[in-house]
């Protein structure tokens, strides 16, 4: 069995990634998880996964004329599979979008799940591809009217290549923000559900500091135990992994929105 979701928001700043190895983490208690940071142009799953030495990365595996396997550039990071993207600009300039489908292809043969850290704006063929290949977008959003347009965008755009919504998870919820008043219009304009709200905290930030996913850092912080709240409430659908493999190949490269 395999799916892939595209963690995604429309905008920075939200906690994608932060999110996306979270879910990752509390997934694997039950199944095999692949985690892909397929932001090329702005990577920084990296560092959250104490990984920024790592060689090689994604931005090699994208590079025509390389002669790097797949599974050279995975490295197997708390309970899961996880492979880095570089940062370098020189990387991601020589890097080819389209070449994502097949590293997602063979990838797809020997996990559960696949999480695509997604970059914010749909902007390049590079930004919107991981969107194009996933079965389901995972939107992750503050709790504020601006951030439910900004989403709404993204299933905008996912819909058009017949990609699903897994539902909704709001981040960085402080104390004072109306999250009920924004889950209800979310229940109306969002075809998943709402996951979980994130409280806002500093434990997320001191493990980013510390190189290590919130639920390594800190499990038993309230926003570790939301995070485990809304993997919890993502229903991983059984894909065929062959079938999942020659889609990705034969996937369409969208030009820019």
């Amino acid at each position: 069995m395999v799916e892939v979701f595209a963690v995604a928001s429309g905008k920075g700043g939200t906690g994608k990634t932060t999110s996306t190895l979270a879910l990752g983490m509390a997934l694997a208690d039950e199944y095999d998880v692949t985690v892909i940071d397929a932001d090329t142009g702005m990577a920084n799953l990296l560092f959250h996964a104490g990984l920024d030495d790592a060689e090689p990365t994604l931005h090699d595996l994208l590079i025509e004329g390389t002669d790097v396997p797949v599974q050279q550039a995975v490295y197997e990071r708390f309970g899961m599979s996880v492979v880095p993207c570089g940062t370098s600009l020189a990387g991601f300039q020589a890097a080819d979008p389209g070449r994502l489908r097949n590293v997602v292809a063979d990838l797809a043969a020997d996990t559960d799940v696949l999480l695509l850290d997604s970059p914010a704006a749909l902007d390049s063929k590079s930004a919107v591809l991981p969107v194009v290949l996933a079965d389901r977008v995972v939107v992750v959003l503050q709790p504020t009217i601006p951030s439910l347009s900004d989403g709404l965008k993204v299933q905008e755009y996912a819909r058009s290549y017949g990609t699903g919504t897994a539902g909704v998870l709001f981040n960085k919820v402080r104390e004072g923000d109306d999250l009920d008043r924004v889950a209800d219009r979310t229940e109306k304009y969002f075809d998943g559900p709402v996951l979980a709200g994130v409280p806002d905290s500093d434990a997320a930030r001191a493990a980013r500091r510390a190189g290590e996913p919130l639920l390594a850092h800190a499990p038993d912080d309230d926003a570790a135990a939301a995070f485990r709240e809304a993997a919890a409430a993502l229903t991983v659908r059984d894909g065929e992994s062959g079938d999942v493999a020659d889609r990705f190949r034969s996937a369409v490269v969208p030009e820019s929105p």
